[in-house]
């Protein structure tokens, strides 16, 4: 997590946070949180490799594609959609979602969640997909 003068800060370069983003990661992901309250919480994050159906229990998840293109569906699988620079995904949470297909990268997002997501909210549909752990990682300034 950031420390207390980045967090309190209103204004962020998502440009600058992504690049400094690590090139490959041991995660699928790794985000940087920007903001960090009970009521929501804002990261930017890098996928690393397709990420299998999972849900988040405690928060509706909002994922503004910022660079790269992929595919994702949620609820059914048979609903995957192409996604690109400048959209904007909704996640409602309980709603199992994915990310099967990474067609080019980096693929960062800017996330708004609501209430904030705890780092450990995600349940794998196929518990042998993975954990928390192995899903993301955070990535401190």
């Amino acid at each position: 997590m950031n420390d207390d003068k980045a967090s309190a800060m209103g204004r962020f370069d998502i440009g600058a946070i992504a690049a400094s983003l690590p090139a490959c990661a041991d995660t699928m992901l790794v985000d940087r949180y920007l903001t960090d309250r009970p009521s929501s919480s804002a990261r930017v994050f890098r996928v690393y490799r397709p990420t299998p159906a999972h849900y988040h229990e405690q928060c509706d998840e909002f994922l503004y594609v910022f660079s790269g293109r992929g595919t994702f569906w949620m609820g059914d699988a048979s609903t995957k959609a192409e996604f690109g620079p400048g959209e904007l995904l909704h996640f409602h949470r309980g709603v199992v979602h994915a990310l099967p297909d990474i067609l080019e990268e980096p693929l960062v997002f800017l996330s708004i969640d609501t209430p904030r997501r705890d780092p450990k909210d995600v349940i794998f549909v196929d518990p042998a997909d993975g954990t928390p752990e192995s899903f993301i990682r955070q990535s401190g300034y």
